[in-house]
């Protein structure tokens, strides 16, 4: 597929955004976990975490929206996983996209099969599809 390494670049960038507002999501938590009467700087500080959080979130929210103008629908942002849907036969399936395996599409699975199966791509393409799939 031609439009994988551009898929790879948002998910990417949506893995970043969403580690990003954790960070500043803990944070923010930090501050507000913090004991006593907060100093001139840290209400600064706290004001631009809140700022830098929702920043992400937004950068998130856009990144998602530019995943979905493909079709593509994200399973989990920092695991770097994507739900590309396709048909086989008269069903929906989702190609599982996966940031992080070379091959970035190993496995696919029944819109009706649990969330984590998996069955081999290969096993699409030979017409075979409940030969070796996996439950992870």
């Amino acid at each position: 597929m031609q439009v994988l390494p551009y898929v790879a670049s948002i998910m990417t960038s949506l893995r970043e955004h969403q580690l990003a507002a954790i960070r500043h999501q803990l944070a923010i938590d930090r501050l507000n976990k913090k004991e006593g009467r907060p100093s001139r700087a840290e209400m600064i500080g706290h004001q631009e975490t809140l700022a830098a959080c929702r920043e992400a979130e937004d950068c998130l929210q856009g990144t998602l929206e530019e995943l979905h103008t493909l079709d593509i629908y994200c399973l989990d942002p920092v695991q770097g996983l994507a739900l590309i849907p396709f048909a086989l036969g008269d069903e929906l399936a989702w190609f599982i996209y996966d940031l992080f395996d070379p091959k970035s599409l190993n496995f696919w699975r029944y819109h009706r099969d649990p969330i984590e199966m998996r069955r081999p791509v290969s096993s699409a393409e030979k017409g075979t599809p409940d030969s070796d799939s996996m439950v992870i």
